[in-house]
């Protein structure tokens, strides 16, 4: 496994964790896909591996610490990329009413989650000479909106955590980097926060044109871990064209 640099990506199962496990694995990457659910991620790298990369799977929950370690052991040392990009949002109830059960798995996976993979895997990267963090986060961690109260309130900690890292990192040879997608159109993220409501889930992306796809952001994973290690992307925002702001979107029809 040592022979080709080590990334891990966390949230591999589906979407944007999926899409930059293969993108990586096609940049000469052996990548190490983990989350939950073993079925997936043994399908996942079934597919790099036909496409002729190398991948391994580890089944990890982030928000467990016993299960956190044990995917650093099996990553072992040096580990070149970390992809911390489990995340997501349940529901969008205003504040007034919002669940307090949904704000704290938000806050664990989210904030939590990356906190215990980035303290497991720090030495690995140290160990490495050049390694690169790339957090997964979103426009909501600089843009609150009515309803996702709960979400921002995650995604402003895990920036927080983020800029935090970088400063204390500062003279080590580990660069950090945020990427805030907006509107991405995956096969889960919305169907997640509604409860499994297809209907809410797609209304979300009606009349967008051209939503960006898990394709997109894996892409910027790609360049941002792929340049020079001198050249830090403190913070990369990318939207679909027809998402001018977090409220302004372009809708046809």
């Amino acid at each position: 496994m040592t022979e080709y640099p080590i990334a891990v990506v966390t949230g591999a199962s589906s979407g944007i964790g999926a899409a930059s496990a293969r993108r990586l694995a096609a940049d000469g990457f052996h990548v190490i896909a983990t989350a939950r659910r073993a079925d997936r991620l043994s399908a996942l790298v079934a597919q790099i591996e036909a496409a002729g990369g190398r991948a391994t799977a580890v089944t990890a929950d982030v928000t467990d610490d016993a299960s956190v370690r044990a995917l650093a052991e099996s990553a072992g040392a040096p580990v070149t990329l970390l992809v911390n990009n489990a995340g997501g949002a349940f529901g969008l109830d205003p504040v007034e009413s919002g669940a307090v059960a949904d704000w704290q798995r938000m806050y664990d996976v989210n904030v939590l989650g990356t906190l215990r993979v980035t303290q497991a895997l720090l030495p690995a990267l140290e160990a490495s000479g050049a390694g690169t963090i790339v957090m997964i986060g979103s426009t909501a961690a600089f843009t609150p909106y009515e309803g996702g109260g709960g979400y921002v309130a995650a995604k402003h900690g895990q920036t927080a955590l983020t800029g935090t890292l970088r400063l204390e990192l500062s003279g080590r040879p580990i660069r950090v980097v945020e990427i805030d997608p907006g509107m991405v159109k995956t096969d889960e993220f919305s169907l997640i926060r509604f409860d499994g409501d297809a209907e809410r889930a797609e209304a979300v992306y009606r009349g967008v044109a051209e939503p960006l796809l898990a394709e997109d952001i894996a892409d910027c994973v790609s360049w941002v871990a792929t340049r020079p290690h001198h050249v830090n992307v403190d913070r990369l925002v990318v939207r679909p064209l027809a998402q001018a702001a977090q409220h302004k979107v372009h809708r046809t029809g």
